[in-house]
């Protein structure tokens, strides 16, 4: 008898992915809880409903000059094998 007991708590244990346990999703959690998508927010928003925008907030992208740069932006699919020697 306990064998069997032992044997149909494994099996329920068994039937259960782990892997979505710990997964949380907005149908999964509370009513309240918001997950979003994992990025920062540029502003705040105001108690009329509006957003104002910080611009301290917002990405900031230095790009350098690539005037006269002798590379091509295209990586080749099938690329050469180059032998270098080591140092």
């Amino acid at each position: 008898m306990p064998l069997g007991l032992i044997m149909g708590i494994a099996r329920a244990m068994r039937r259960k992915r782990p892997s979505s346990l710990d997964i949380l999703s907005s149908k999964r959690a509370p009513r309240n809880y918001y997950k979003g998508k994992n990025c920062k927010p540029t502003g705040f928003h105001t108690r009329k409903g509006g957003y104002v925008i910080v611009p301290e907030k917002l990405p900031n992208y230095v790009v350098p000059d690539l005037t006269n740069f002798m590379l091509k932006p295209y990586v080749s699919q099938c690329p050469t094998e180059v032998k270098t020697t080591e140092a």
